[in-house]
């Protein structure tokens, strides 16, 4: 049984911040990328990072890029995001994700596995 398991959300001030971390079990060993993505309350679930566990490629949202760093750990089912300077427009629940689909990795439709989230507050 596929399991993601999220941590390290939490409450923040405005340009403080946080890191996440996933791990994965159960995966299938084609797993292609691992990715984050975040839904705000009455919104979609937006896509944010995504870590290719193969070569190591990253992709970022434009709102986030330059301030998100997502990275993979030294198990190949980890992933981190590191957030930092955090916005009151960050605030949502983050979910990990994992696909063994090769193409349009920055939409939700196409990952298999998904975490439960977690919770990420940034106040004014």
């Amino acid at each position: 049984q596929a399991k993601l398991v999220e941590s390290g959300g939490g409450l923040v001030q405005t340009g403080g911040s946080l890191r996440l971390s996933c791990t994965a079990s159960g995966v299938t060993s084609n797993t292609y990328a691992m990715g984050w993505f975040r839904q705000a309350p009455g919104k979609e679930r937006d896509f944010v990072a995504y870590f290719t566990l193969s070569r190591g490629s990253v992709d970022y949202a434009d709102s986030v890029k330059g301030r998100f760093t997502i990275s993979g750990g030294d198990a190949r089912n980890t992933v981190y995001l590191q957030m930092n300077s955090l916005k009151p427009e960050d605030t949502a629940v983050y979910y990990c994700a994992a696909t063994t689909n090769t193409m349009g990795i920055t939409s939700a439709s196409v990952y298999d596995y998904w975490g439960q989230g977690t919770q990420v507050t940034v106040s004014s």
